[in-house]
Parts: C-alpha cells; structure tokens; sequence
C-alpha cells in the first residue's frame, strides 16, 4: 500500500463524515406558547392585586424552632 493510496483513503473518509454531518443535523422548532385563557388571565391579575407576605423575621423562626425542639426532646 502506497503512501497515496493511504492519504486518498483519509480524504474519502474525512469528506463522507463532513457530507453525513452536514445532512443529518437538523435544527429544532421553537415550540409556540398557547395563548393564556381568560382564566389563567384572571388568575394572574388577581396575583398580583392581593399584597405581598411580610416576611418573617429569621430570629423569631429560630427561637420557635429551637423551643418546638425543647420541647420533643423532653417527652
């Protein structure tokens, strides 16, 4: 086996690759979003009418925690 024949192998190979990954490789379809109904509509602003939860103090959350865990510990 020559030297050209070898390189002339690597070319044919090297191209049919390129061809086949040039063929196959599709490019996905954004998927549309469906048009929101009156409900989820509905929903939505009454989302946003009612006020928003205070949040809650992290030393107050900790101070109940720790008394509940006292207090399973004991019994």
């Amino acid at each position: 086996m020559s030297i050209g024949d070898f390189v002339k192998g690597v070319v044919t190979d090297v191209l049919e690759g390129m061809l086949k990954k040039a063929t196959t490789s599709k490019r996905r379809r954004r998927r549309k979003t469906a048009p929101s109904t009156a409900n989820q509509t509905l929903r939505q602003i009454e989302k946003l009418l009612k006020p928003a939860k205070r949040q809650t103090s992290r030393k107050k959350t900790v101070r109940a925690r720790s008394k509940t865990r006292r207090a399973s510990s004991l019994s």
